[in-house]
Parts: structure tokens; C-alpha cells; sequence
């Protein structure tokens, strides 16, 4: 029987249509604290704690509940700010942000509390060691609560509670949850009369249900997907979950690194553990902590967006991907593998199994994304640079760039221009110059096609800044 244990219950999925929301699913349970404020992920009100694995046992990981279909959450467990404390029974959480004036009008504090308390209970929290404008005195790391929007507190008061939390006690049972392996998703098979959710239980398996189902719509994290379905009234009427896969669930930081479609953002980042400089610089600029515990590399390259923040630092990489077919395996270098907006090589019924990089890396990296926010925010412009300097000299320069054309590209004219050449100011100027004519930059609501080019020249005169030699 379908069912997902919210806050130690089970509750049946019996009958939840395909495409709700699990906000809408709990919302109808009667837990009403998670609310709709954005219905896209950017505004965190939405937020709840999901059970995901973390090693041998189990982390409680905030996501967006507006995003992830009900059906998704099949045999898996919930928590919601309910089942964190109760008006007479505070969790910690709860108390510091009510001690510490955290709340006004409480809309977005249910959303708090969940991205705060899955820091709280964030095992190696004190790892960092320092205490900075980022970090407090016990550990926490504000970057948690990102995505997280109060319009009327003010974000001084919810920070002071962030930062005055303990240690979970000996006894609370949440912190001892950690030690137990997260639940592993049921093969699951739900249907209404719009549509079909699917979780194969292997990777065969969800081959042939694609090639079986032509146009079927692969769903991961759901960061992308939700979006359309909420605000664009997308109902597609297949589709297949491939998140828990094991099979795209691996990482190897050999050679090459080799990086499973399937894992989140933040799953990658914890995995790679500084391995990859150039993507340590992505990750605090990709949108917020809540979306990268739920989006994957492979939803990433999937939708082949060209204003994506990972393709740049892939192509400056060099990176491939490596695409599964029934019977079959095919590996393609990401600079071949956008064709047109948002249109790429796989074929009918592929699925992107992993995302391969070369060693050895290159030895001066940089990655500059230019927007309206500095963080949560779809980028203008977005450049990475890989270059190999040896006594002073640009041995080899890649160079990817997302948001000045229709797929993301290699600034290949760049590249050859800056190659055998001194890095040097005056390299770099003449180099800028040609940065700022690649692409087919536009005119749109984020910035005008000048402004673009500009950026573009700006970016390499930046790297030269930040690391002269």
C-alpha cells in the first residue's frame, strides 16, 4: 500500500491525485503550518524535513514541499514544523525563535523552523571551527537557512536564535533517528485520470518503462518540474521518479571523477569534499540550500536550460556524460551535447546515468555568475574559466559560458587566444576583448545584450584580478 509516515503516522497515498503537491498532501492532513508563498521554490515557507541518506544512517534534510509530488514521498518519512514541537512542548527550535523575537506575522516561521532544525541536527555541525558573519559560535551555518524569505522580522532576530541553539540532548529521539538508514523508497505505481507515477525499482527497469513510454517525463528532484506543474498547469501524463536509484546514486573522486545523475547538489558537494575547486565555487551561488537538497546533476543537464549555473563549470571541466539505454552505454562530451534551446542528444528512451570529469584538473579555476540577488536568483551571466599557467605561461584555457546563447557553449575563440600566451595583463585585455564578442547574447527582462557582452569581458578581467599568477 502507498504511504508516507508523517510525524511517526502513516498516511496513505490511496487516492492522492498524481500531480498534488505534497504541501497540498499535508496541508489536507490538517498540518497547515507549511504554506504556499512563491509555489516555485524561492520563498521557503513551504519548507518541510525529509529523512535522506547520509552514510550508514539517515540525515533530516529540508526541501520544498510545493515541489515534490505526493506520490514522490511513497515509503518515505515526513516531518513537518508539527511533529517538531507543540504549543506546550517547544522543540529548541521553536523556543529560540519565539525567546528571541524570530517571528511576526509567522507565515514564513514553520519554514524557519524546519531549515533551522535540520541544521540542528546536522551531524559534524562544529566541524568549521570558526566563528565568522556566516557561522556562529556553535557551528551553525547560516547558508542553511537560505531560501528561507521573512518579509517582516527582519533577519537579525532569526539569526540570534540560529546561533544561541545547543546541542540536540542525549535523549531526543530526531537526533538518534540519524543512526538508523533512511527508508528506502517504494517501488511505487499511482494513477488518477490525468496521469501515471512510476518509481522502478532498478535502472533497467526505468530504461524500459522509457522506451516503453515515449515523451515520458523523468522526475527527480522535481525542482524544475514543480515549477511548471504549479504555475504553468503542466499535467504529463508519465511519469517516471529515478531519484533513489542506486545505480545513479554513486561517486567516485578518482580518474575521472565520476559524479551519479540521481544525487542532489548538496549530496555531490559533501561527496567531492573540496576534490573539484571550480564547482566549490558554484555551489553557494546556486540558488538556495533548500533547492539544492532536492535538484540532481542529471535534472540539471536534463532540462539543458542555457541559463544554468552547472553547465559553465562542466564544459570548463571538460566533463562528459555518460547516457544508459536499454542493453547500451554511449559517452558524450557536454561541449557536443546541447544542440539547440533546450534540446540535447539523448535519444528516445536514454537516461543520463552519470557526469564524468577528467584529471588532472586545472591548476587556476574561476566562476563569476552575474545577477539582480547575489544569492537564489537566475543568473544574466554566467562564466567559468579553467586555466593551466606554467612559468607563467596559459598551457591550456577552457572557458564555459551560460546565458549569452541558446544552449550554454565553450568560448572557443577565447580559449585559443589566451593559449600559449603570458598570463599577463595585457594578455588578459586583448583575451577580454574577444570574450566579449562570443555568443549570441539578447535583450530580455534580466539584462539588455550590451550589458551581457560587457559582463563577459568583465569576468575574465576578474580572474585576472583575483589570481594574477
Amino acid at each position: 500500500m502507498a504511504e508516507v509516515i508523517v510525524n511517526g503516522t502513516s498516511r496513505p497515498l490511496a487516492g492522492t491525485p498524481v500531480h498534488r503537491s505534497a504541501l497540498d498532501f499535508l496541508r489536507g492532513l490538517g498540518l497547515t503550518g507549511a504554506k504556499e508563498g512563491c509555489a516555485e521554490g524561492e520563498c521557503g515557507a513551504c519548507s518541510i524535513l525529509v529523512a535522506r541518506p547520509d552514510g550508514e544512517g539517515s540525515a533530516w534534510t529540508a526541501v520544498n514541499s510545493c515541489l515534490v509530488p505526493a506520490a514522490a514521498l511513497d515509503g518515505q518519512e515526513v516531518l513537518t514544523a508539527e511533529g517538531l514541537g507543540t504549543p506546550e512542548d517547544l522543540h529548541p527550535v521553536q523556543r529560540e525563535l519565539a525567546d528571541r523575537g524570530g517571528s511576526q506575522c509567522g507565515y514564513c516561521t514553520p519554514g524557519f523552523v524546519c531549515s533551522m532544525a535540520a541544521e540542528y541536527y546536522r551531524t559534524g555541525r562544529h566541524a568549521n571551527g570558526h566563528h565568522d558573519h556566516e557561522h556562529g559560535p556553535n557551528g551553525f551555518d547560516l547558508h542553511a537557512l537560505s531560501g528561507n524569505l521573512c518579509r517582516c522580522t527582519g533577519y537579525r532576530p532569526i539569526r540570534d536564535a540560529a546561533w544561541a541553539l545547543g546541542d540536540p540532548d542525549a535523549g531526543d529521539p530526531l537526533a538518534l533517528r540519524r543512526a538508523q538508514p533512511a527508508p528506502t523508497p517504494a517501488s511505487t505505481r499511482l494513477a488518477d485520470g490525468v496521469g501515471e507515477f512510476v518509481r522502478p525499482g532498478s535502472l533497467d527497469e526505468a530504461l524500459a518503462l522509457v522506451a516503453d513510454h515515449p515523451g515520458a517525463t523523468v522526475l527527480a528532484g522535481a525542482t524544475d518540474l514543480g515549477v511548471d506543474v504549479n504555475l504553468r498547469g503542466a499535467r504529463p501524463a508519465y511519469v517516471v521518479a529515478v531519484d533513489r536509484l542506486p545505480e545513479l546514486r554513486q561517486i567516485a573522486v578518482d580518474d575521472p571523477i565520476e559524479i551519479g545523475a540521481a544525487l542532489t547538489l548538496s549530496e555531490v558537494e559533501r561527496g567531492l569534499d573540496g576534490a573539484v575547486p571550480l564547482l566549490d565555487q558554484v555551489w553557494p551561488q546556486f540558488a538556495s540550500r533548500l533547492i539544492r537538497n532536492a535538484a540532481t546533476i542529471g535534472g540539471n543537464l536534463g532540462t539543458a536550460s542555457p541559463i544554468g549555473d552547472l553547465p559553465p563549470a562542466l564544459l570548463a571541466l571538460e566533463a562528459t556524460v555518460v547516457l544508459s539505454s536499454p542493453g547500451a552505454e554511449r559517452e558524450v562530451p557536454l561541449a557536443d551535447y546541447f544542440t539547440g534551446y533546450r534540446e540535447t542528444r539523448l535519444r528516445p528512451g536514454e537516461l543520463i546515468r552519470s557526469i564524468r570529469v577528467p584529471r588532472p584538473l586545472a591548476t587556476l579555476t574561476a566562476f563569476h555568475k552575474v545577477a539582480k540577488r547575489r544569492y537564489d536568483d537566475i543568473s544574466s551571466v554566467a562564466v567559468a574559466v579553467a586555466l593551466d599557467v606554467v612559468d607563467g605561461v596559459v598551457t591550456r584555457a577552457r572557458i564555459g559560458l551560460g546565458g549569452v546563447a541558446a544552449t550554454p557553449l565553450r568560448a572557443l575563440a577565447t580559449e585559443a587566444a589566451l593559449e600559449g600566451r603570458p598570463w599577463m595583463e595585457a594578455t588578459v585585455e586583448q583575451a577580454a576583448t574577444v570574450l566579449a564578442a562570443e555568443g549570441t547574447p539578447m535583450d530580455d527582462h534580466r539584462a539588455s545584450a550590451a550589458y551581457r557582452a560587457a559582463m563577459l569581458g568583465q569576468s575574465l578581467r576578474r580572474t585576472w584580478a583575483e589570481v594574477p599568477a
